[in-house]
């Protein structure tokens, strides 16, 4: 089954997002949310194609500062600029809530009202975000391997930091060699990715537009979200959290955390999964989803 192709959403706010939608737009909507530096390409398709079977409407889009979507390159960000972003003594380019409210152009732009949304790590907190700004607009929402904002949960292993600081290189094939040692660092070890569509993956995610500076835009995002518990508290939506038990990013706790802010929401913990989507899991994380949206159809 083939997608729409690439699109383009104009935003009110200046922001061009790049999207794809599959499946029947007649079908109830489920927007997909990607993660750090994630373009749409990580939503694999056939991820997407197995979520059309089930009768949805399937959207998924590149983030600002990912793929072909707006790159806001005059904003830049220090190492120092971080720091303090930790301790709450500057201000980012933009904020969790401002992605979320990209989220919500796409929307506005495709005429859909409301949505199932599905976030993946940054993903997880955007959409957790447009469920606590707009909860007349998510009919229900799914938050994988992510965290509420609150710093005592959902945290690193320290091993990673290095990593994570490292350079990404100046050449298209440094890049690749980086993101592979990076995205090893993070794989589920009992659901192994195929090495070649590793490789022909971060080829795709430089090729769409990587941005090294776009990429600490988002982190500052990510460093200055709220604690988001209380709010999560206090709606009303059927929801499931799902993190797997050997996550090194966003430590399982983060997703205990947002399972028990969030009143009557389900909680699958997968063993041996850690931070990536591997397609060994698409059938059980695909699951959890539709029956996520079954409960807020039949709420």
């Amino acid at each position: 089954m083939a997608g729409s192709g690439e699109q383009f959403a104009h935003l009110p706010s200046g922001i061009d997002l790049c999207y794809e939608t599959f499946g029947d737009p007649a079908d109830p909507p489920v927007l997909l949310v990607m993660g750090l530096g994630g373009p749409m390409g990580w939503w694999d398709v056939a991820f997407c194609e197995q979520l059309v079977a089930h009768g949805l409407f399937v959207v998924r889009y590149d983030n600002r500062d990912t793929g072909r979507s707006t790159k806001l390159r005059q904003h830049r960000v220090s190492r120092i600029d971080l720091a303090k972003a930790l301790v709450g003594l500057t201000t980012p380019p933009y904020t969790i809530g401002d992605l979320a409210d990209d989220a919500f152009g796409l929307l506005d732009h495709l005429d859909v009202e409301a949505a199932h949304v599905v976030g993946v790590s940054m993903g997880g907190m955007i959409a957790q975000t447009m469920a606590v700004a707009h909860p007349e607009r998510v009919r229900s929402l799914v938050s994988i391997m992510s965290t509420t904002g609150r710093r005592t949960v959902g945290y690193q292993n320290p091993k990673l930091l290095p990593a994570l600081l490292s350079k990404a290189g100046h050449t298209r094939d440094e890049y690749v060699e980086r993101s592979l040692r990076g995205t090893q660092m993070i794989a589920s070890p009992d659901y192994p990715t195929d090495p070649e569509f590793a490789r022909d993956r971060a080829y795709e995610t430089y090729d769409r537009g990587w941005s090294a500076s776009g990429v600490t835009r988002q982190v500052m995002a990510i460093l200055t979200q709220p604690d988001r518990t209380a709010d999560l508290a206090r709606l009303d939506v059927p929801a499931t959290v799902i993190h797997g038990t050997r996550d090194p990013l966003v430590h399982r706790s983060g997703g205990k955390a947002t399972a028990a802010a969030l009143r009557g929401s389900e909680h699958v913990e997968i063993e041996g999964m850690a931070h990536d989507l591997p397609s060994q899991l698409y059938d059980q994380i695909v699951e959890a989803i539709v029956r996520t949206v079954e409960r807020a159809q039949h709420a």
